[in-house]
């Protein structure tokens, strides 16, 4: 991607793109390419529940620069673009997932109201265990494979899984997420063949790179997104070490500890060789009589 272009996986920016309400077209291309890979009927609308506003600054440190939208049915979809592994990935989303789905409800309304909640997760990192760059999770019995309830839908999307030398031709999510990893912009032309909105997204991503106050606040978003990724990469290797320490702390304690213990041993034993009363070597030494009688050689 040409050093003028904006890195479109900046949340700030994924958000001007996909989050705004004169860009709901393109998220709604996104959505179904989306969905199409989870057997889910294609959307004809959608409905922005936290557009992109001016409030929606990056310089905001507590800002979580999601988009929340609701399907005409009722579904509700999150969608959170990330450039670092934060701790505990797979509970924080579970918990936004559970406060998304509970939030639905006001008090005295029956839990059959309850719609479904999905939400989408692009990583900038690799996460999960597979070569697959979409995993999509649903509530599972485990032997049979039978559903419990469908209303639970989550998606991680790895960008780094991705193998930017193959650009699909055919279309799909793949060429979305393509142009969220920042692939050459020599490849855009294959890359919009199939998927004309993303022609959209593209020319998009132009404007808002050309634009200076635009520029100002992404460079503002990616400053304090490497700042907290630094701090906690530092936190993480300090828990290392603290490990490692604690680590040679204990087995220091314990190796004092069974010195002591030997040396105790040692203790009773000459002792008993002197023919000293068992109680009063238990006293010295701190062992209990039936430890020191095991250390009684057999007459």
């Amino acid at each position: 991607m040409g050093d003028h272009l904006l890195d479109p996986h900046n949340d700030f920016v994924f958000k001007r793109i996909f989050g705004s309400e004169e860009n709901k077209d393109i998220l709604l291309a996104f959505l179904n390419r989306t969905f199409m890979e989870s057997n889910e009927p294609p959307l004809t609308d959608i409905i922005l529940m936290n557009p992109y506003t001016e409030k929606d600054s990056p310089q905001d440190k507590q800002s979580i620069l999601d988009i929340k939208a609701r399907t005409i049915d009722g579904k509700l979809i999150n969608i959170e673009i990330q450039l670092f592994n934060r701790y505990d990935i797979e509970k924080r989303t579970l918990y936004y997932w559970s406060k998304m789905y509970s939030d639905q409800l006001v008090e005295g309304q029956p839990y059959r109201e309850l719609k479904k909640c999905v939400a989408i997760n692009i990583l900038n990192f690799p996460y999960l265990p597979n070569d697959q760059y979409h995993n999509i999770f649903h509530l599972r019995e485990q032997r049979s494979s039978i559903p419990l309830s469908d209303d639970l839908e989550i998606h991680f999307m790895e960008l780094p899984k991705l193998d930017d030398s193959t650009v699909p031709v055919d279309g799909g999510l793949a060429n979305w997420l393509l142009f969220l990893k920042g692939v050459n912009k020599s490849a855009w032309e294959v890359l919009t063949m199939n998927e004309p909105m993303l022609k959209k997204a593209m020319t998009v991503l132009e404007f808002l790179s050309y634009d200076a106050e635009t520029r100002r606040l992404y460079e503002a978003r990616q400053k304090y997104l490497h700042d907290e990724a630094s701090l906690i990469e530092g936190a993480k290797t300090e828990g290392r070490a603290e490990g490692r320490a604690e680590g040679r702390a204990e087995g220091l304690a314990e190796g004092i500890a069974e010195g002591r213990a030997e040396g105790k041993e040692e203790m009773a034993r000459r002792l008993l060789a002197l023919g000293v009363d068992i109680s009063v070597i238990a006293e010295a030494s701190g062992l209990t009589e039936p430890e020191i009688k095991k250390l009684k050689p057999l007459q």
